[in-house]
């Protein structure tokens, strides 16, 4: 990665899952260095640990052993609550299922990351407004999620990952749920305006069309990232 700065560096990382007296390890040294500005996708089997590898990643999970940081900083030797704090300022997340909150309209579900880290209701939601604008959805903003489609649910969601200007967005499957072109569209607006500024995305997708919007591709299969390379080197 030369000289740019690191985004996540993972060391020996390693999850331990126990269930029914069974040991399942879901990461098994894990090790991966993400720079600032870089968009990179996690790819492989279902349960081969690509979720748990973001989720830890992003402190929502902690790892039993090895180290992870995120811009310099060890979550896992924070306090609970420096943590959340942490993580509330300098993390967005674009999840697979959407979780848009039904009864709050795109303005109101956009702003929630922003009221979370305190800013008062009127303020959050003008800058709320403007994120949707800059998603394409200005005309949407009092729209409930039922009111809109798939693809504009997901822009919504996207919208209120970016609201509160994190350095790291986790997405998980962005596109599993929206057709070809809507996919592309989605990925297109995720590397244009979240990488704008020098914001880093990490991915995780099992769909092969949108792996041209990575700069850098890492496999997994069985806890082990067995491979990463060069998104150009797929095309």
């Amino acid at each position: 990665m030369g000289a740019k700065q690191m985004a996540v560096h993972c060391q020996n990382v390693i999850k331990v899952y126990t269930t029914d007296h069974q040991k399942v390890i879901a990461l098994n040294g894990i090790n991966l260095d993400i720079a600032r500005g870089e968009l990179m996708m996690l790819v492989g089997p279902s349960g081969c640990g690509k979720t748990t590898l973001i989720s830890v990643i992003a402190g929502i999970l902690d790892q039993d052993e090895g180290v992870c940081e995120l811009f310099g900083q060890n979550l896992l030797t924070m306090r609970s609550a420096e943590k959340l704090n942490f993580r509330a300022k300098n993390i967005g997340f674009v999840f697979q299922a959407f979780n848009l909150l039904p009864s709050l309209n795109a303005a109101e579900n956009v702003s929630v990351p922003l009221i979370i880290n305190g800013v008062k209701r009127k303020e959050a939601e003008r800058k709320a407004v403007a994120v949707l604008e800059q998603v394409g959805l200005g005309e949407r903003v009092k729209a409930l999620p039922s009111q809109l489609s798939g693809g504009q649910q997901q822009r919504v969601a996207i919208a209120r990952a970016l609201v509160h200007n994190p350095r790291l967005i986790v997405c998980d499957e962005p596109t599993s749920a929206l057709d070809h072109e809507s996919g592309r569209n989605v990925m297109a607006l995720l590397k244009n305006v979240a990488l704008d500024n020098d914001r880093t995305l990490v991915i995780v997708t099992h769909d092969a069309r949108i792996f041209e919007f990575a700069d850098r591709i890492a496999h997994m299969d069985d806890g082990h990232i067995v491979s990463v390379c060069n998104a150009q080197a797929l095309a």
